[in-house]
């Protein structure tokens, strides 16, 4: 089975999310989040969370790329567990085998999102608030393979 990590470039994603997930921590969308949201509370961070925010699983923070890689039976299960206490704590869930369910769902569509994507694709997401609700799209970009020539320094020692 397939999910996705978060990842960073550069450390833009420190300055422009209240708060930042952790590289590597796995990541589902998280519209769940922005449900209940209107216009009125687009502004500042929180819009840029809406906008392009991918939810890590572990901090609870968001990020703008995640790359999709493998995920073992035990680690997805701990998602769902971990996922589950969060709505009953967070969101009041009447009961963690409620939100058990719904973390399930969660986690299977990001699963689902990242199961026919080659390891190491990038995954970005987009959303936007329409009469019907929150609308999420998605756009891969592909790992590109890198030479050495890329990165490597050529010269001699000797000079």
């Amino acid at each position: 089975m397939k999910l996705a990590r978060a990842i960073h470039f550069d450390e833009s994603d420190t300055r422009i999310f209240h708060n930042p997930a952790r590289t590597g921590e796995w990541a589902i969308s998280g519209g769940f989040e922005f449900s209940n949201w209107g216009e009125a509370d687009l502004t500042g961070k929180a819009r840029q969370a809406f906008a392009n925010g991918w939810l890590g699983v572990e901090t609870f923070g968001r990020v703008t790329f995640v790359a999709v890689t493998q995920i073992e039976d035990n680690e997805f299960n701990a998602l769902i567990e971990s996922l589950a206490q969060h709505f009953v704590d967070v969101y009041g869930a009447p009961s963690l085998d409620a939100a058990t369910n719904v973390a399930k769902e969660e986690l299977a569509h990001m699963a689902e999102l990242c199961e026919d994507q080659e390891p190491n694709t990038l995954v970005t997401v987009q959303r936007e608030l329409t009469e019907a609700g929150v609308k999420e799209s998605f756009r891969t970009i592909e790992a590109q393979d890198a030479g050495m020539e890329q990165f490597a320094i050529h010269g001699s020692l000797d000079e």
